[in-house]
């Protein structure tokens, strides 16, 4: 995924996700993975690119605490996204990462 601050992106979503570095990163690019135990790795590249108004890739997060989950991410620095396309009766929130918004999930 792209960031404009990689080491600010990786610091958020290592403590969202419990993961870690898989080994030291750099201003440009860092791969993490899960603190314990196999997982998915997410590799996080510095990008220019201006954040799309409505992106195309996004991470969906389950919990069955669904909003002591939202409000555990907006102490780590998520915001609240007021979205226009929220059905009726929403069984999501959709969030922001601090990097400049760069990732919705």
């Amino acid at each position: 995924m792209g960031a404009s601050d990689v080491r600010r992106a990786a610091a958020f979503w290592k403590a969202a996700l419990t993961y870690t570095e898989r080994e030291r990163g750099t201003d440009d690019w860092v791969v993490l993975v899960p603190v314990e135990g196999p997982g998915v790795g997410v590799a996080l590249g510095r990008s220019a690119s201006p954040v799309q108004e409505v992106p195309r890739v996004h991470i969906d997060l389950y919990s069955d605490t669904q909003e002591a989950e939202v409000e555990r991410l907006i102490a780590l620095g998520a915001e609240r996204v007021a979205w226009e396309l929220y059905p009726p009766d929403p069984d999501f929130v959709v969030l922001a990462d601090p990097n400049t918004s760069d990732y919705r999930f």
